[in-house]
């Protein structure tokens, strides 16, 4: 019988999809690494896997351990899916900004959740990464997966993404466009295909209001860059170990509103259900096109990191949408067949 034992034995080999309507006015040829395709719906089950066997095989954690780690909602969902599987509790501890949908979901697979206060410093004890670490001192036979500055994270990419992407585009990707939040996914991949062919490109998406871009020009982490933002699992307030500065040819910073209009236009014109930062990485590839960084030549493989089931409350939930103040006019949101019902009633 062709029979998978477990989930655990369909992360990775995801698709590489072509974009059609959504880069038809772009120069070159678009396509997504579909990381949705993953059982836990994003690129974080790779991670959370990877993390968890090698940990596994150095006798650091056993059945029945307590699995704990800061998320802003994928990499916990992976972490509980995996733990579920293998036998580990699983305590995750996320920022306010994540969605509901998210923290209801890690709930759904078991993780006993924290939710932390999003808008204050990363060491500020109320803050997701001290909570975390606080409850790893306090909680016996604890295992903290610390996905910032775990190398792991950025080898579980480099061993399994990037190689895919290579052998899928036959080695004729030109450049590699991927949201940078912890860095393992864009510094993994890009470390691969820069091996196999120096010439790629590599470009990051990073937030307003995250220290990212300007630390990758500088070197320096400038607290002046830090204010609030609504994308999650893109950007940083700190400087993830796990992010490989050198690989990354250049940063291109996304606002909220562009990220979450091109996720909706992402769904609409490819039929792909995509999340916020896939949106933050689509939009990053249309102003770099706008700044002439392809040609017709140029074979781009964009990353979609998870699915926009996780944003139902939040980027495709128009009221959401209109109290950010993302529409700018009415014909902007999506049609109410509710509303029209009722207007209509009203004027017979």
């Amino acid at each position: 019988m062709e029979v998978y034992n477990n989930l655990l034995e369909l992360i990775g080999n995801t698709p590489l999809i072509r974009l059609n309507k959504i880069a038809e006015n772009l120069k070159g040829n678009y396509f997504t690494k579909f990381e949705a395709f993953n059982p836990g719906h994003s690129n974080k089950d790779r991670i959370a896997l990877h993390i968890l066997e090698t940990a596994e095989e150095k006798g650091l954690i056993k059945p029945g351990d307590t699995i704990i780690e800061t998320t802003s909602g994928n990499t916990g969902f992976s972490l509980a899916m995996v733990s579920l599987i293998k036998g580990y509790d699983c305590i995750l501890a996320v920022t306010s900004k994540s969605s509901q949908d998210k923290i209801e979901m890690l709930r759904a697979m078991g993780a006993k959740v924290y939710v932390c206060p999003a808008h204050v410093a990363a060491d500020d004890p109320r803050s997701y990464y001290q909570v975390a670490k606080r409850l790893t001192e306090e909680i016996n036979n604890s295992f903290y997966i610390n996905q910032y500055f775990n190398v792991l994270n950025t080898e579980a990419h480099y061993r399994t993404t990037g190689p895919e992407i290579w052998k899928q585009t036959e080695g004729k990707i030109t450049h590699l466009i991927a949201s940078s939040g912890t860095g393992g996914t864009i510094s993994g991949s890009a470390r691969f295909l820069k091996e196999q062919n120096p010439e790629i490109k590599i470009y990051g998406v990073d937030a307003y209001g995250s220290v990212l871009k300007k630390f990758h020009e500088t070197g320096e982490l400038d607290p002046e860059e830090i204010y609030p933002y609504r994308i999650e699992g893109l950007g940083k307030n700190l400087i993830p170990k796990a992010t490989d500065f050198k690989v990354i040819d250049h940063f291109e910073k996304v606002t909220d509103y562009d990220s979450a209009h091109t996720a909706r236009e992402i769904t609409n014109k490819e039929g792909l259900f995509v999340g916020y930062t896939s949106g933050a990485a689509m939009q990053a590839a249309k102003q770099l096109n706008d700044m002439g960084c392809f040609d017709e030549a140029s074979n781009v493989v964009i990353i979609f990191p998870d699915h926009g089931s996780r944003y139902m409350s939040k980027i495709y939930n128009d009221e959401w949408m209109e109290a950010q103040g993302f529409f700018d006019k009415q014909a902007d949101k999506s049609p109410n067949e509710t509303e029209y019902l009722l207007k209509s009633d009203q004027e017979k």
